[in-house]
C-alpha cells in the first residue's frame, strides 16, 4: 500500500474514532459523564477485575502518586475500593465496588442502545460491513498489543483469585 494513502487513512480514522465515541457516549447528565477522563479510564480498566495499583498506573501512563489521588476520589464516590493482597498487606489492589460495577454496566448498556439506534439507520449489508471493518481493526490492534493484553488478563484473573481467597 502507498505510504501516503495509508497515512491519510490513518489521519481520517484518528479523527473519526474519537468523534464517533463522543457521539455514542450520550447525554452529560449521568454520573459517568461527569467523571474526569482519568477516573473513567481507571474504572474501565477495573472492569476486567481487581488490579494492582502499580499495574494500573503503568497501563494508564500515570505515576503511582497520581493514581493514588484518582483512587482517593473514586473511593469517595464509592466507585472503587482498595483491597490488600492475601499474603502481602503492602500490595494494594483496586477493584470496582458493586456501585462502580453497576454504573459501568449501565454505561455499557446505554452505549449499546445508542449504537443500535445509529445502526438502525444503515442497511443490513452496511451494518455487516461496519462490524467487519471494526473487528478487523481491533484484530490488528490485538496483534500489535496482544502480549500486553494477555498479560493484563492473566493478572486480573490471578488478582481475583487471590482477593477471593483472602476474603474467604
Amino acid at each position: 500500500m502507498d505510504d501516503t494513502v495509508a497515512l491519510e487513512q490513518a489521519r481520517t480514522i484518528a479523527v473519526l474514532l474519537p468523534t464517533l465515541m463522543r457521539r455514542l457516549a450520550g447525554p452529560d447528565d449521568d454520573l459517568v459523564a461527569k467523571l474526569p477522563l482519568a477516573q473513567l479510564k481507571v474504572c474501565g480498566v477495573l472492569q476486567g477485575g481487581p488490579r494492582r495499583m502499580s499495574s494500573v498506573s503503568r497501563e494508564l501512563g500515570v505515576s503511582l502518586s497520581a493514581l493514588t489521588q484518582i483512587a482517593d476520589r473514586l473511593e469517595s464516590a464509592l466507585l472503587v475500593k482498595r483491597v490488600a493482597h492475601g499474603t502481602d498487606r503492602r500490595v494494594r489492589y483496586l477493584q470496582l465496588t458493586e456501585r462502580g460495577e453497576s454504573v459501568m454496566r449501565l454505561r455499557g448498556d446505554a452505549r449499546v442502545r445508542r449504537t443500535l439506534a445509529v445502526l438502525e439507520h444503515l442497511s443490513p449489508k452496511a451494518r455487516e460491513e461496519v462490524t467487519a471493518a471494526i473487528e478487523t481493526l481491533m484484530n490488528a490492534c490485538t496483534a500489535i498489543h496482544g502480549e500486553v493484553a494477555a498479560g493484563r488478563a492473566a493478572e486480573a484473573a490471578q488478582s481475583s483469585v487471590l482477593i477471593a481467597k483472602a476474603h474467604s
